[in-house]
């Protein structure tokens, strides 16, 4: 549900020690609407089955923008981010899966191993998650954030824009040691969430026809995953010219503008396909009208639509049944339907294996004072 294809690399620059609190520059949000704060804070020590992880590099991702416009509704002050790779600094006790020194993703959704949705074959959001409540504190309801004195929540069980992290266990995998953080770090969302829609979620066939709504990182990588699945054509849909290059060159077949015709693009689509419609569609903006566009351009009979783009808090859907009673499929998907500490470590040996390339999703590599700017590059369709 995310759209990334910025990020920073975090240079801890003099990080003070002291009775193992450490203290290190954070990017902090006040209320929405304002810019980050990068001041110092106190990261506390992990507490039992906790990780606590130095970032090296972190995505920047729309999710986390939703926070900057209110449309995701959260805990005042917050660290943002949830998009990154690190290096564990500390553990406490009990904690088994990984040790001081281990490269590791911090993983938004969670996996306990134990609870229904981790057990189930299909399941993977584990009960866990902060994904949706927006609570902003670690498992036993505390935080490990501080700022003189205030307590900081946290991001969807990570917060990775600060030098500094804790995480419970079942939100980090131990990654190769060898893997170039700048890049894996999109692995911990946008890579993963686009490119599992069409692998995990849709099960793209081969010789299929798809579109991908949004061409920002995570669509671009909903259209790797279905050109890795083997569809025949990838239409890629976006107001913005400016991706059709990038979206061709990871897979896209024709790329159109619906802004370019006078009738809705889901009839566009169907004229395009002979009247059929699409066999897979993909929404990856986060937005209403483009979920029931995408819908509404799959087969009605055998098409599957899958929303992938995180909407606002509060958004809701009206339709006639009859899109869906004709036998369309319509669902959901986080995190691409990947269970995250069993696959985010095969995801980035594939990546070492080069099976797939993340460069295409990488626009530009600021540093972390610089995180207001990359957000503007962001809202401005620049990333």
């Amino acid at each position: 549900s995310t759209e990334g294809i910025l990020h920073f690399i975090l240079m801890s620059s003099i990080v003070q020690i002291l009775n193992n609190v450490i203290k290190c520059k954070a990017a902090v949000i006040w209320e929405p609407k304002t810019p980050f704060s990068i001041v110092e804070i106190e990261v506390a020590p992990p507490k039992a089955h906790e990780v606590r992880i130095k970032i090296l590099a972190s995505g920047i991702c729309r999710s986390d923008d939703h926070v900057l416009s209110g449309a995701l509704k959260v805990t005042f002050p917050i660290i943002l981010g949830h998009e990154a790779a690190g290096v564990v600094e500390s553990v406490g006790e009990g904690v088994t899966s990984v040790k001081t020194g281990d490269k590791v993703i911090p993983t938004f959704v969670p996996q306990c191993g134990e609870c229904s949705p981790c057990i189930h074959p299909r399941g993977n959001l584990c009960k866990l998650n902060d994904f949706g409540t927006f609570v902003g504190l670690l498992p036993d309801g505390t935080s490990r954030f501080s700022y003189k004195g205030e307590l900081i929540h946290s991001f969807v069980s990570t917060s990775t824009f600060t030098e500094y992290t804790v995480v419970h266990e079942s939100s980090v995998a131990k990654i190769d040691a060898a893997a170039p953080p700048e890049k894996v770090c999109l692995i911990g969302c946008g890579f993963s969430a686009g490119y599992g829609a069409a692998i995990n979620s849709a099960k793209v066939e081969p010789g299929s026809t798809c579109a991908v709504f949004g061409l920002g990182g995570v669509g671009l990588s909903a259209v790797m995953g279905c050109k890795a699945a083997g569809a025949s054509r990838i239409i890629g849909v976006d107001i913005n010219k400016d991706k059709f290059p990038k979206a061709k060159e990871v897979g896209a077949t024709e790329c159109v503008n619906p802004l370019d015709f006078e009738k809705p693009i889901n009839e566009v689509l169907h004229d395009m396909t002979e009247g059929d419609g699409v066999d897979y569609s993909f929404e990856v903006v986060g937005h209403t009208d483009t979920m029931i566009a995408a819908l509404t351009s799959c087969n009605m009979n055998y098409g599957t639509s899958v929303m992938v783009g995180a909407p606002a808090t509060g958004s809701e859907i009206t339709l006639p049944p009859g899109l869906i009673i004709t036998g369309r499929v319509w669902k959901g998907t986080v995190f691409g339907g990947w269970k995250s500490r069993d696959s985010i470590p095969r995801l980035v040996s594939d990546f070492m294996q080069k099976k797939f390339t993340l460069d295409p999703l990488i626009t530009h590599t600021m540093p972390f004072d610089k995180i207001n700017e990359g957000f503007e590059l962001l809202q401005a369709g620049k990333r």
